[in-house]
């Protein structure tokens, strides 16, 4: 997302919390449902009839008092794979809050336990106005925040920091996995990993659910595994968000546009597979014309997804 990790607690952020009893198990339903989405629109009207969410509501993370908006998002073609399309999403600022646009595209509240994965491209510069703004690019699970310390958070992160940040210098990709934060003063209970290095460019990116375990994947190459209390406890919603962090705004008040683009993105309910695997199944949705498929049932009672953290 998501919340972030401030960079003074970024040495400490695996506290107690997160050791102990494993988590108590949680109902996931029958496996077999798919979520998958190519995003071949024509434009993006046609995303909230297939459950998508445009975030417009003011809050966290980022800037405070930041904008969001349909103005954030746009469907484009490939430049790389012709009859491709892609959703761009936008954010920009000039230092201030009113000045900043921050996007957050979200799915419903009914995932748990099995596969996620996405084809997002990152980027390491802004394509308008100066470098060096620390800015969050992501794919990430999350359920809401209902109160401090709320014992059933749940939250999945990938997240690309191209100029750095939460105390790091230069590009950094973090998978985060929550047990429960407090936001104000700061508290917060999880298990993270980063991975340095400049990531601009199309990338897979993969989240497996399974047996009290989460595993994170780039491409093919295993990034960490998380255990514990940090496993998810409730249906979270899937999304994606484009957002620069308060403490790392730049000095001055040129524009800065950064974009960030979403090929596609699945899930497969109950089931674990891997990045082949994942890559297969796309594969054969798109051959057999399939741009768009949800048969992964709603919660019951259906959870609503604020598409507001």
């Amino acid at each position: 997302m998501s919340i972030r990790l401030l960079p003074a607690l970024l040495g400490t952020l695996l506290l107690s919390a997160c050791q102990g009893d494993a988590p108590p198990q949680v109902k996931t339903g029958p496996a077999g449902g798919v979520l998958f989405d190519d995003f071949s629109y024509a434009g993006i009207a046609e995303l909230a009839p297939h459950g998508w969410i445009m975030r417009t509501a003011r809050g966290w993370p980022g800037v405070e008092n930041a904008a969001w908006g349909e103005a954030s998002f746009s469907l484009h073609d490939d430049a790389d794979v012709l009859g491709n399309r892609v959703l761009r999403m936008t954010s920009q600022t000039d230092g201030t809050a009113a000045g900043t646009r921050q996007s957050q595209l979200c799915h419903a509240r009914k995932y748990l336990a099995g596969t996620y994965a996405a084809r997002v491209r990152f980027t390491d510069a802004p394509v308008s106005g100066p470098n060096g703004d620390e800015v969050v690019q992501t794919f990430y699970t999350i359920s809401p925040l209902e109160k401090d310390l709320d014992p059933n958070y749940s939250e999945l992160d990938h997240e690309y920091l191209p100029n750095g940040g939460w105390g790091t210098h230069g590009a950094t990709h973090f998978n985060t996995s929550w047990e429960t934060v407090r936001l104000d003063p700061w508290k917060a209970y999880n298990q993270f990993a980063r991975r340095p290095g400049s990531l601009a460019g199309w990338h897979v990116l993969l989240i497996q659910v399974a047996d009290g375990k989460i595993n994170y994947y780039l491409d093919r190459e295993h990034l960490a595994t998380h255990d514990g209390k940090v496993y998810p406890r409730v249906p979270m919603s899937l999304n994606f968000n484009l957002w620069f962090t308060r403490e790392g705004i730049r000095p001055g008040n040129a524009l800065r546009v950064w974009q960030q683009d979403i090929d596609w993105a699945w899930h497969a309910q109950g089931r674990i597979l891997d990045h082949d695997a994942v890559l297969a199944e796309v594969a054969a949705l798109r051959k057999a014309g399939k741009a768009f498929a949800d048969t992964v049932p709603a919660a019951t009672p259906p959870l609503a997804s604020p598409c507001n953290m």
